[in-house]
């Protein structure tokens, strides 16, 4: 995204915490398509017969305009079991982004999206992570699992600017040997994540602190691969453990219930698309979800 936040600031630094589900129908899979011809949708979607996402053109591990992103992925998983014909409004995720994608009737889903937010209206859930601690394996660090451990006192830190678990570290005093990087950028010719995890691979910083989808992803393409904890037992400031859904019109209920209805559907599917990317996957209990569980049907 063009002058993005961290996955907007992992969308306005992903301030809500409040849990929106919305209604699930009932039925076999081939209601669905059912679904469609008896639900008036040509009164919500821009056309009923395409999947019109709207996306960030530069801004893996989510979306590209190459279609690489996991969120690409998830886009053609849902065109394929509604039957449609794929079709993306590209923007940059900036401030302005849902009024002039979403809002503006250009197309009908954000692909992802923080439980909620109330610039949308969201649909179920379909995944859960964390912001998460980077570092090489073998560094010591493995086991660290939470910001007030000792062993981080006179580490270098990367941190993004503004996102909540630099509020974390503040707590803990890890700010005076902290490396920052900017929040907002311009996604053609800059990334945070990457930079940070440049520098972490070279030494510049001992560890790195970032977004799940991102930590995961980067993480899992360094050479060699990096270790990943998700930061699910801090006890001071700011939560950083998400849901994630999509995002809808606050008017599209049917068109919800039947993404909602999606999700439920191929939860396996979804979970296989996420792990594939690194995203570090957790339960209710923040405990992680591997391939095998991930396999199962809700």
């Amino acid at each position: 995204m063009h002058y993005r936040t961290e996955r907007s600031g992992t969308y306005r630094a992903l301030l809500a915490s409040l849990f929106a589900s919305g209604l699930l129908l009932e039925g076999s899979s081939s209601a669905l398509a059912q679904t469609a011809a008896t639900d008036d949708l040509s009164i919500e979607l821009v056309d009923p017969q395409l999947l019109r996402v709207c996306a960030d053109p530069r801004n893996m591990p989510f979306s590209n305009e190459k279609g690489e992103g996991l969120e690409n992925k998830l886009a053609e998983l849902f065109a394929d079991k509604l039957h449609k014909k794929l079709d993306y409004v590209y923007f940059p995720q900036a401030t302005g982004f849902v009024r002039m994608t979403l809002g503006a009737h250009r197309c009908d889903v954000i692909m992802g999206f923080p439980q909620g937010d109330d610039l949308v209206q969201g649909t179920n859930p379909y995944y859960r992570t964390a912001y998460a601690l980077v570092s090489k394996t073998g560094a010591g660090l493995d086991d660290v699992t939470t910001l007030d451990d000792a062993r981080l006192k006179s580490k270098h830190i990367g941190i993004v600017a503004g996102t909540p678990p630099a509020t974390n570290m503040a707590v803990n005093g890890l700010m005076v040997n902290a490396k920052p990087y900017p929040l907002v950028i311009d996604t053609r010719v800059d990334s945070s994540a990457q930079a940070m995890i440049k520098d972490l691979t070279s030494g510049d910083i001992d560890a790195a602190i970032l977004w799940g989808p991102m930590a995961g992803f980067y993480a899992k393409n360094a050479n060699p691969p990096l270790h990943v904890t998700p930061l699910v037992k801090e006890t001071t400031g700011p939560r950083l453990v998400y849901r994630i859904g999509m995002g809808v019109r606050s008017a599209d209920q049917n068109w919800k219930r039947q993404l909602n209805r999606l999700i439920q559907e191929n939860q396996p599917a979804i979970n296989k698309v996420l792990l594939d990317f690194g995203v570090p996957l957790l339960d209710e209990n923040n405990r992680p979800i591997g391939p095998e569980a991930a396999a199962k049907s809700p």
